[in-house]
């Protein structure tokens, strides 16, 4: 299906800025699945909806068992409890990334230790990975940046070698593969992200996978205060009463959201032609403007195209090209944080891979809505604003 077709049949108001820099794809599919919902009578999170898309995604990432949660920083915070994290240790954690993952690891009551990244793809440099093991090191969270997964197979030759468990933060990864595996099937755990600028969403949500039963049952019970959700207890001809043993939360996503994350799935395939489509139009673009470099897919992994980063040259002043990319009706921002630079994690190593990233690199509206003649206007003001500051 073309980004036209698509565009056509789902767009919503014209985004007020201009040009969208994320847009969901959603219509009256989503509409009367929720509605399904309504008649159901259920409502409330961890509900059938819930456990038909945990089916479905479980299917989809490639894995035995899924969990759906309210947003991904709760799965990433379940899968770090459940694999054991504790006050003393020390996780490392790929630098490049929004600071919700490393937020995970200190929620746990654990040191996120933050490694430096690979200059072209920008996800956690395996060498530099294995640099940081120190005695007090359990595990090893690395993030598939703007959806990219990273290097699976070094990452975990390195956690095996080291006895350490391995995480994948797929928040951006749905429909993503390394080496023809999905996204979500690459560690022990992977967390994945709902929200309105990821590839399927429900404005908000998230999931953890893994084809380890152990992990998935006890994060289940975390997020229901530290008992099975009500849905287990349907149809029992008894009073089952529930006992509280463990200290638990309240991560469950709604059946409402899980209803438009069914729908969602169905999308899939199409929301990442079209997000693919964009991406091979920006690349033409853009390949003949020398202050910009277009990112880069390796040819071992299907990229979801969750975000598109232009790494802009030293030269030129990105924050002055995303104010005048903004000013002809554009939507931009910098691409994501190098998180050993925020202040909440208290003086760190220097990274300057990720620093650069951090100070180099420009999101340009990148979802599955753009028409042509949104995709050609991004690319003529991108240019022409480039080469006015060259």
């Amino acid at each position: 299906m073309s980004t036209d077709s698509i565009s056509s049949r789902l767009r919503g108001k014209e985004h007020v800025g201009g040009i969208a820099l994320g847009q969901p794809t959603v219509g009256e599919e989503e509409l009367a699945a929720v509605a399904e919902v309504f008649r159901s009578g259920w409502l409330a999170g961890a509900g059938p909806a819930c456990r038909r898309f945990e089916e479905r995604f479980a299917q989809v990432t490639g894995t035995a068992h899924a969990l759906t949660t309210a947003n991904c920083g709760s799965a990433l915070f379940l899968g770090l409890k459940v694999l054991g994290v504790r006050p003393g240790d020390e996780v490392i954690v790929g630098d490049y990334t929004f600071p919700a993952t490393g937020h995970a690891v200190v929620q746990a009551g654990a040191t996120p230790v933050f490694a430096d990244i690979r200059p072209d793809v920008f996800s956690a440099d395996p060498a530099h990975v294995e640099s940081l093991i120190t005695s007090k090191t359990v595990g090893i969270l690395v993030v598939d940046v703007a959806g990219q997964p990273g290097d699976f197979d070094e990452y975990r030759a390195i956690a095996d070698k080291h006895g350490l468990w391995l995480f994948e933060d797929a928040a951006c990864a749905a429909g993503a593969t390394y080496k023809t595996r999905p996204a979500g099937s690459l560690a022990d755990l992977a967390a994945f992200s709902f929200h309105g600028r990821k590839g399927i969403t429900a404005g908000e949500g998230g999931a953890l996978v893994s084809d380890r039963e152990d992990l998935i049952a006890h994060a289940r019970k975390l997020h229901t205060y530290g008992i099975e959700p009500a849905i287990s207890r349907e149809g029992s001809d008894t009073l089952p009463i529930p006992e509280f043993h463990e200290l638990g939360y309240n991560f469950r996503m709604s059946d409402v959201q899980a209803a438009i994350m069914n729908v969602q799935l169905d999308r899939l395939p199409d929301l990442l032609a079209a997000r693919r489509s964009v991406a091979k139009r920006y690349h033409e673009a853009f390949e003949d403007v020398d202050a910009l470099t277009v990112p880069v897919e390796l040819s071992d992994r299907e990229h979801p195209w969750q975000a598109y980063l232009l790494t802009v040259a030293p030269q030129v002043s990105r924050d002055t090209l995303a104010l005048r990319v903004r000013e002809r009706g554009v939507q931009c921002n910098f691409g994501t944080y190098a998180s050993h630079l925020q202040p909440i994690y208290g003086p760190q190593a220097p990274l300057p891979v990720s620093a650069d990233a951090f100070a180099r690199q420009l999101a340009i509206p990148m979802h599955a809505n753009l028409t042509d003649a949104e995709v050609t206007r991004v690319g003529e003001v991108v240019r022409e604003a480039v080469q006015s500051l060259s």
